[in-house]
């Protein structure tokens, strides 16, 4: 018998796309384009976990995806509490997406807090899962519920799945030696085989991790793959859950290629290995722990086999110092860290811009100011990255775009690093640290070649024919200066914060001097070569949309959208912000409008109209949180009628 029950997501989204067809049994199957999924709880309840597994199961299967983890910024904040909920949103389809999408489909909540934190995103429709074990009469009024919503009504228009999740897997678990409070500890595992069963996704990875992750346990192990079988077997025999669902591998969405599903920061540490081994050069980290910069001090930790060095200092002056000091040795120096570790290193980062020496300051930016938002995203920290230096210290800025695009954002910002002898910014943010998708892994020889020679010998030849070696002799293409290792003989030369003298490197007072090194510095930014700006204009439009950063998903998401309903709309998206790409200004003036999208208050749209003169319009968002695409689209189209 064939059941006529519509899913969610063809209810709310109209993302069905094929038949229902008659599964194997009594159950239907039926297929999907996409769906977007989000499991919430306490934070102690395991919603990153079981997002991730789930994540790695679909990238497994082949479809496109993207996530949104958000959790708060205690270790452990108060349970059963609003500022306590910990979710995990993962859209994934079997065409090329960009977001982690706007609404959920399915909601998984374990307890009352993560009902009403979350309920407010679902649409009409949509299924939730909810834990009715932690619908206690207490556990209601923490979070300000007068009655159960359960019963009351007010979930009438959702599909709503009462499971007892918390009971069902004590009684799935009670062959183990277990306390009942570590067997509750196993409901994430039995949620995620409930979901894995809905959504047809492999399982033989996540018994596989499990056995890893608690290999020293193994009796910990077995009872959360019990739990995670009796999720499935749950599903696949009860009679609430009616339908599954299958979502089609995104086979036209991936050029060919070896993929996998990688986060942001993971991306980024394998950027700055490939950067070291391109460039023959050791790689040093000199890093202090901070959220959401740590996960890259974690992972480089992990690979002194590729001649990382990773030094976690006692502060951020002392992780930027050992870095510079590094560079000065000839490695690839690396410092990460969010917005208020880039103002500890200010100084530092200074007195690299003065020495002329190759250093990538990482900053994964948060809400702010001070210690702000740890662990939500922001876009805030462009103007400091530009300005915050005593003094002329202008510092090139790369921003990735999307979590894999970390990977290519490292490479870049150690070329110009190496290239032109100078510190560099890579701007990323919460969101593309955290999120994931899937990344093709590159083959070698797509990479670039980022060998550099170090001076042997002396460089210049005084009146008297003297061959001296000058520090601060320039390259007549790039305007960097020689890097010579300290111990080579004859190239001993003087460091420090003091200015230079131009060509010998002496400590020089001359006003005329110091005026020739602040723009001869400044020159050499300005002469960085960085590609075109492209622009995605096929219908020549008015309106420009310029976005940095990670707001390119939910922009070209948004242009999508009005596209599709017959507006014309430009885009173009900037990884290069200092400098700009040459032909920017010529691009910005070609249109009417120029809107630029940021999660701050209008940081890029001030620098585009100090430098181009150019009436661009900002459309900002700081809530700690990425745009959506349809606040987006509607934000354009007013604008486009504008």
């Amino acid at each position: 018998m064939t059941s006529q029950v519509s899913s969610p997501a063809e209810q709310a989204d109209g993302a069905v796309v094929g038949e229902q067809r008659e599964a194997a049994g009594a159950k239907d199957v039926r297929r999907l384009d996409r769906v977007i999924i989000r499991f919430a709880g306490d934070s102690g309840d395991g919603m990153q976990l079981t997002g991730d597994r789930f994540t790695s199961e679909t990238a497994s299967f082949g479809n496109d995806l993207s996530t949104l983890p958000n959790f708060p910024a205690e270790i452990r904040a108060p349970a059963g509490t609003l500022p306590g909920v910990s979710s995990f949103q993962l859209h994934f389809a079997d065409h090329d997406i960009l977001t982690p999408g706007d609404a959920p489909n399915v909601l998984v909540a374990m307890n009352p807090a993560a009902l009403k934190a979350n309920i407010a995103d679902m649409p009409r429709g949509a299924e939730i899962i909810v834990n009715t074990d932690e619908f206690t009469k207490r556990a209601l009024q923490k979070v300000g519920y007068d009655s159960s919503p359960l019963e009351d009504g007010s979930l009438d228009g959702y599909h709503l799945h009462p499971v007892p999740l918390t009971t069902l897997t004590v009684e799935a678990l009670k062959e183990f030696d277990l306390t009942r409070k570590e067997a509750e500890r196993s409901k994430n595992m039995f949620a995620l085989g409930l979901l894995s069963w809905m959504y047809h996704r492999p399982t033989e990875g996540t018994e596989k991790f499990l056995t890893s992750k608690f290999a020293k346990k193994p009796d910990i192990a077995a009872a959360n793959i019990a739990a995670f079988r009796a999720g499935w077997n749950f599903g696949e025999t009860t009679e609430d859950f009616a339908v599954s669902y299958e979502v089609a591998p995104a086979v036209k969405a991936f050029p060919p290629g070896t993929y996998r599903n990688i986060s942001g920061n993971l991306a980024l540490a394998y950027g700055l290995i490939a950067a070291s081994r391109q460039a023959d050069l050791p790689l040093f980290l000199g890093s202090y722990p901070i959220t959401p910069a740590s996960d890259i001090l974690h992972e480089l930790s992990r690979h002194k086999n590729f001649g990382v060095r990773t030094f976690q200092a006692e502060d951020e002056i002392a992780g930027i110092g050992a870095a510079l000091g590094a560079a000065f040795g000839g490695s690839l120096a690396v410092t990460t860290t969010s917005g208020p570790g880039v103002a500890l290193k200010s100084e530092t980062i200074g007195l690299a811009v003065s020495l002329e020496l190759p250093l990538l300051i990482v900053d994964i930016q948060r809400g702010g100011p001070s210690t702000g938002l740890p662990t939500k995203t922001e876009q805030a920290d462009l103007l400091q990255a530009m300005y915050g230096r005593n003094g002329e210290a202008p510092v090139p800025v790369v921003a990735p775009r999307t979590p894999a695009d970390c990977f290519d954002a490292a490479l870049e910002a150690a070329r110009i690093a190496l290239t032109y002898r100078t510190p560099v910014f890579l701007l990323s943010d919460g969101y593309l640290a955290n999120g994931s998708e899937p990344w093709r892994i590159p083959d070698p020889e797509e990479l670039p070649d980022l060998r550099v020679q170090f001076t042997q010998g002396p460089n210049h030849t005084l009146d008297d024919g003297t061959e001296v070696f000058w520090p601060y002799k320039r390259d007549p293409q790039t305007l960097a200066r020689p890097w010579a290792i300290p111990g080579t003989p004859g190239l001993e030369h003087r460091i420090g914060g003091i200015e230079k003298q131009d060509g010998t490197g002496n400590i020089s007072y001359d006003p005329a001097n110091h005026d020739f090194m602040v723009r001869i510095r400044q020159a050499k930014v300005d002469g960085i070569d960085v590609p075109d700006v492209e622009v995605d204009d096929p219908h020549g439009a008015k309106t420009l949309v310029l976005g940095w950063g990670s707001t390119y998903g939910p922009i070209t998401a948004a242009v999508r959208r009005l596209r599709a309903a017959g507006e014309s709309v430009a885009q173009a998206h900037l990884r290069h912000l200092n400098p700009f790409p040459g032909n920017l200004g010529e691009v910005v003036r070609q249109y009417d409008k120029v809107v630029v999208p940021e999660m701050n208050l209008g940081q890029l749209a001030t620098l585009v109209r100090a430098k181009y003169l150019v009436d661009a319009t900002s459309y900002n968002q700081v809530n700690g949180m990425p745009f959506k695409a349809e606040q987006l689209a509607t934000a354009l189209k007013e604008a486009i009628d504008g």
